[in-house]
């Protein structure tokens, strides 16, 4: 059947009948225009199975059309980093942790609990990865193991599917790819409670009403500290490093590679001081300070001295709404962690007008003569050696730089210490439950990141779009609002919000001949910030445009419909409730209208696909909004049929579920 694939022939489709068999093979096939000896799909997609068929057309030629399926070695290849770098996080939380230094005994009691359980789950982690590590054999995890504990990080039945038809007498081909994932859930974990989106919700409830004695932080100041502190980890060092090669430019005296560095060094500390700005970590760090035993034991001799003070902290320890909960200015200075904080941007400031002093002089005093003794300089001025005058200013940056993150920190550690203060066993299981679900979505997410980049990797309009507005992935479920499926339909959509976190950054990979091509994905960063780093070989990667060549991080705007299509739907829209669905559709196409406007003031409609069939937009969009309102299945299913049309048209991956 191999050479039937790029036969020519003048047989008439009366002559001979349509062709197919089932192959076997290594290789993803790919396009024509495919360029390079090591190919990205090759590390990604293995066991391959493909049938291919040749199609009589209305024109008397004949179509080859080559269907193919392939697992994924994502399915555990993903999920084995995501375990590293939670084991990561979350040892170096323990150690954030016990860095609060003291605390008075209610909220170190607090802290030893929330210790004594992370340690668990990471060495629950440590025990899933062993076990990761261990299995040998395909990749890809079929629905029949979906509650099996050892797998419950790796995403259920993920698989490419293509289609590929080539006119061999037009020279035209065309590639379709379908990636199919089952929906990310925590099966192992049941659906008793329901899914993740049930239980984040009524877990807030409970901390919002709970009786005990801790601060409420609102799910927005958490996620405000969790930022914090991923922009500390993620800016400290390069400004360390910025600030070191500022020095180096300096004692080469090297006038250009100074400018360059200090422009870089300042872009970096502005994003630096600005992290800071939130009045949460003005409340947080009064919070910590009245953690303190000093604190305490200095409340404590006052109460008993004044008994009105007895009945208004009574009063106090009432349950606090979430606006009143946070504490208010009382007895700190406040001006000394603006002084600290401030000191930041003066001290850049020192730097920038030594830089500019240093360089005057230098334009207008000739250069130093190589041969010239130190005798014959001038000691009197300082700017004469360039490093002997930055490095103090230098020094000064790091420690202002240092004090801030060492109060900052601690205040949002602390922050994050109310997260789990309610409840603890509930909150970590929430936490791992999080976990396993972003980890099957995540691998989706790259595979289909993949396939699409290499299919368009000669495509300008997408790669264009793809820097400029984002990516836009679509996830379609077919879950019913009913029974143990409703727990599911919850639990992915929150890993799919939850891929909001993920960014995508194309680097080019540096193979010998001779090597054993491995372009794997690899992932970096913590959970609230991921970035996907995907290899290209040096041939495919010349292809690209220069501002993803230099690094660019390439944002993901993920949507998801659902349409329940079984008998189990059917009676959860007569007799049950399909609210969960409505609520589901209606915020996606919120975040699509959201895409969709972005989309239009940074590009033009020129970048998308010239269709046989043009497509308004406006039109499609007004139609899957009533068709999202309607609760009869028909228009479901009608709805469904947009769902999939829209991001056609606007050349993004999808992805059928």
């Amino acid at each position: 059947m191999g050479e039937n694939e790029n036969e020519e022939t003048d047989q008439t489709p009366s002559e001979a009948t349509s062709e197919k068999s089932p192959l076997h093979g290594s290789v993803l096939h790919r396009a024509i225009n495919d360029a390079g000896k090591f190919s990205l799909l090759d590390s990604v997609f293995k066991n391959i199975i493909w049938k291919v068929y040749r199609l009589p057309t209305a024109n008397g030629r004949w179509l080859c059309v080559r269907e193919q399926m392939a697992e994924s070695t994502l399915s555990f290849h993903i999920p084995k980093q995501l375990i590293e770098l939670f084991i990561q996080e979350d040892t170096r939380r323990l150690q954030d942790l016990e860095e609060l230094g003291e605390l008075s005994s209610h909220w170190d009691t607090l802290r030893k609990n929330v210790t004594l359980h992370y340690q668990q789950m990471i060495n629950s982690y440590q025990e899933v990865l062993a076990e990761l590590n261990k299995f040998s054999g395909s990749s890809f995890k079929s629905s029949c193991c979906r509650r099996e504990k050892k797998l419950e990080f790796v995403p259920v039945n993920l698989h490419l599917q293509r289609m590929q038809i080539q006119n061999n007498s037009a020279k035209t081909d065309g590639v379709y790819d379908v990636v199919t994932i089952g929906a990310p859930a925590a099966h192992i974990r049941g659906f008793r409670n329901g899914g993740l989106r049930r239980q984040l919700y009524r877990f807030e409830g409970e901390k919002r009403n709970s009786a005990y004695q801790y601060i409420y932080y609102s799910p927005e100041d958490t996620t405000k500290a969790k930022e914090v502190i991923t922009n500390i980890y993620r800016l400290h060092p390069r400004i360390l490093s910025n600030t070191d090669l500022l020095l180096a430019a300096a004692r080469h005296r090297s006038s250009d590679s100074l400018k360059d560095s200090l422009k870089t060094l300042s872009e970096i500390t502005e994003q630096f001081v600005h992290t800071f700005e939130d009045q949460l970590v003005r409340s947080a760090l009064l919070a910590l300070h009245k953690a303190r035993p000093s604190y305490v034991n200095k409340k404590c001799s006052t109460l008993v001295n004044n008994l009105e003070g007895t009945e208004d902290q009574s009063e106090n320890s009432e349950r606090r709404s979430s606006k009143d909960s946070i504490p208010h200015h009382a007895e700190y200075d406040e001006e000394d962690w603006d002084r600290v904080w401030v000191n930041v941007g003066k001290s850049l400031n020192c730097i920038i007008a030594m830089v500019d002093r240093l360089l005057e002089q230098n334009d207008c005093r000739p250069e130093c003569e190589p041969n010239s003794s130190p005798a014959d300089q001038s000691p009197s001025s300082a700017c004469d050696n360039w490093y002997e005058g930055l490095y103090p200013l230098a020094v000064t940056l790091k420690d202002c730089v240092n004090e801030v993150i060492s109060r900052a920190k601690k205040a949002m550690v602390f922050v994050l210490l109310q997260d789990c203060g309610s409840n603890i066993p509930q909150a970590l299981a929430l936490h791992q439950r999080r976990d396993i679900v972003f980890s099957q979505a995540l691998a989706g997410l790259v595979c289909g990141f993949v396939i699409k980049l290499h299919t368009c990797l000669h495509d300008p309009g997408f790669l264009l779009q793809l820097h400029t507005v984002g990516l836009l992935v679509q996830f379609e479920g077919l879950l019913s609002t009913y029974s143990e499926e409703i727990g599911m339909l919850e639990d992915m959509s929150v890993a799919i919000t939850d891929l909001q976190k993920v960014s995508f950054k194309v680097v080019e990979a540096h193979l010998e001949e001779s090597a054993n091509a491995d372009l794997s994905p690899l992932v970096t960063g913590i959970r609230d910030f991921y970035t996907v780093e995907v290899q290209l070989p040096s041939k495919l990667f010349e292809v690209l445009p220069q501002v993803i060549k230099d690094g660019k991080l390439l944002r993901v705007h993920p949507v998801f419909f659902n349409i329940g299509i079984n008998e189990q739907q059917t009676l959860a829209e007569r007799f049950g409730d399909i609210s969960l669905q409505e609520i589901i559709n209606q915020e996606n196409l919120n975040l699509l209208h959201k895409y969709y406007k972005s989309f239009q003031e940074k590009l033009s409609t020129d970048c998308l696909p010239r269709l046989q069939t043009q497509i308004d937009l406006k039109e499609l969009f007004q139609s899957l909004s009533e068709n999202i309102q309607a609760r009869k299945r028909k228009k479901c299913g009608d709805s469904k049929n947009y769902c999939i049309n829209l991001p056609k048209a606007e050349r993004n991956t999808f992805y059928e579920l």
